[in-house]
């Protein structure tokens, strides 16, 4: 069982601060590094370490190609990702020292510059028991997703950067759609009805600190969250999506699955970075193991 995932390859530019900056202000960083991101690779990448076979469909730059390493080790398979003239999509990632919190400012580049080619020779291996997978980082997105379903793939849909028109019109093709408390909100209050009610076979909701919410075939349950030691959240709602899914294709129950992609989170948050602090499933299988054990 495959996931295509037609995602976002963004270099992601971290500045640790001392606190967010506020309209008006300029605050010099207390660090910096470059490194491999995009909610799309993320995605892949936690995909991969939790065991899924993972197609990537994506671009960037020709001359970042090298940093195309990290999903490579990791297991991601990159016969569909595109090299360009055009510069690679970036992300201003400031993190909060403090707090772990974030703010992020994105330019999609490359990751606009997909083509339906790529899309078409990527979903030519695919099969009824494939998933697709996108988010909102990149060209295309309702045309893959439409293509994917008409070859009978299951679609999960991860909206994220919300964008309400476009969420609403792919609701009626998504078998799991994850968003956040204020996406959920957002979408509730675009639509005029509540998306819990809507009948979607998998929903969850994201709470941040406060867990995860699911809604769908398997019931209604929340998920609690694990207490660590918070050094920053960045690309932990990607972790989360990637451990679900990818134990969803190896038969695990949705509350099993979104147990495991907690813990998974929650190791990812105790570590500084986005893609390079998303853990195996060997590290998250001890971490469980532990809290089992008391430790």
């Amino acid at each position: 069982m495959t996931i295509f995932n037609l995602g976002s390859i963004n270099l992601d530019h971290f500045y640790s601060l001392s606190h967010l900056v506020t309209a008006g202000e300029t605050l010099a960083a207390n660090d910096y590094s470059i490194s491999l991101g995009g909610k799309g690779a993320n995605q892949s990448v936690a995909l991969a370490k939790a065991g899924a076979e993972i197609c990537h469909i994506g671009a960037i730059s020709k001359k970042d190609r090298p940093f195309l390493d990290e999903m490579q080790k990791a297991g991601v398979a990159l016969d569909n990702v595109a090299f360009l003239e055009t510069p690679s999509g970036h992300a201003i990632v400031m993190v909060d020292e403090k707090t772990g919190e974030n703010q992020i400012i994105l330019s999609p580049s490359a990751n606009y510059n997909i083509e339906q080619e790529q899309i078409r020779i990527a979903l030519q291996k695919a099969n009824s028991s494939d998933w697709a997978l996108a988010q909102n980082e990149t060209c295309l997105i309702e045309d893959f997703l439409s293509q994917a379903k008409t070859k009978g793939l299951k679609i999960c849909y991860s909206a994220a950067p919300f964008v309400a028109e476009q969420t609403s019109a792919l609701i009626s093709i998504t078998d799991l759609l994850i968003v956040n408390e204020g996406e959920a909100e957002s979408l509730s209050e675009f639509i005029k009805k509540d998306i819990t009610k809507l009948a979607l076979p998998h929903l969850i909701i994201t709470l941040g600190s406060k867990g995860a919410r699911y809604v769908g075939e398997q019931g209604s349950f929340s998920i609690a969250p694990f207490d660590v030691n918070v050094v920053d959240t960045t690309g932990a709602g990607d972790t989360f999506l990637g451990y679900v899914l990818a134990n969803l294709t190896k038969g695990k129950p949705m509350r099993e699955a979104m147990h495991i992609a907690a813990a998974a989170a929650a190791l990812q948050i105790t570590r500084r970075g986005a893609m390079r602090a998303i853990p195996d499933s060997q590290e998250v299988e001890l971490f469980l193991g532990n809290i089992s054990k008391g430790r």
